[in-house]
């Protein structure tokens, strides 16, 4: 078990895999997951830079989120675990609630974003108030909630074992966490934030991805200025899970691009 202790005594559970010389990459996951979903990604870019996956506060390793916690407060947690592992700057990497949390990262902190990599997320969405009001009603068994969810998270025909991964990580999800996830996600209204955006920023969405439709990362890449928008073809809303390949050359291109040019 991976932790990092910040300066308020909690500590943050991560993964890390890799080194060098190169601008650091960090993952933030979604709502209903955990750095668990980064592998296949600290597996790709661990051959060329550090990469680190982080755990919100109430989810996998680290300790319980306070009561009453933000999507800001998860942000100033991510950005004091950098820190504390020796990470001032860093490519932001964030899938759905990950990219809500990047973007708030960026507005308390721009300084320790090198770029953003912004993955099937939004700057408000449309249906949140909806979307939060079912999830928060059924988030007493996740695992229920997983099992009827992940064939409308996932393109289909899913695989098998992405499919089950997907059921037993958010299944282990503890409640109170996730509710506290659920509203930092989905009663999001950051288009102000995304608007001051300045570093280099990609965002990606899969074309199948029925939770944040297309139309919502390309609304998002044209709040920033200069964000570069890419589709993954035949993914859904976990593209990075579904379709690694795809997603690990458009994320490492971009940065390769980013470090040439810093």
């Amino acid at each position: 078990m991976a932790r990092v202790t910040l300066d308020d005594g909690r500590a943050i559970g991560f993964a890390e895999a890799g080194e060098g010389e190169r601008m650091p990459i960090v993952f933030l996951h979604g709502v209903g997951s955990d750095k668990s979903v980064w592998r296949p990604q600290l597996d790709a870019f661990a051959a060329e830079r550090r990469a680190v996956a982080f755990d919100y506060p109430g989810y996998g390793e680290s300790d319980p989120a306070p009561e009453g916690a933000t999507r800001d407060d998860f942000a100033a947690a991510i950005l004091g675990a950098m820190h504390a592992l020796g990470i001032p700057s860093a490519h932001i990497c964030g899938l759905s609630l990950g990219g809500v949390v990047a973007i708030a990262m960026h507005a308390i902190e721009p300084e320790a974003c090198a770029s953003l990599i912004l993955a099937d997320s939004f700057a408000s969405h449309p249906d949140g108030q909806g979307i939060y009001d079912r999830a928060v009603a059924a988030s007493s068994d996740l695992r229920a909630l997983a099992e009827g969810r992940v064939d409308v998270l996932l393109a289909q025909p899913a695989n098998p074992a992405i499919r089950s991964e997907v059921i037993e990580t958010m299944a282990a999800i503890d409640p109170a966490a996730y509710r506290i996830g659920a509203e930092a996600v989905w009663l999001a209204r950051q288009e102000e934030r995304a608007a001051l955006i300045r570093c280099p920023t990609l965002v990606l969405c899969g074309t199948e991805d029925r939770i944040t439709p297309p139309a919502l990362s390309t609304a998002l890449a044209n709040l920033i200025p200069g964000a570069i928008y890419e589709p993954i073809e035949r993914a859904g809303h976990l593209s990075n899970l579904e379709r690694p390949g795809e997603f690990n050359t458009l994320v490492g291109a971009f940065v390769r691009g980013v470090d040439s040019h810093s």
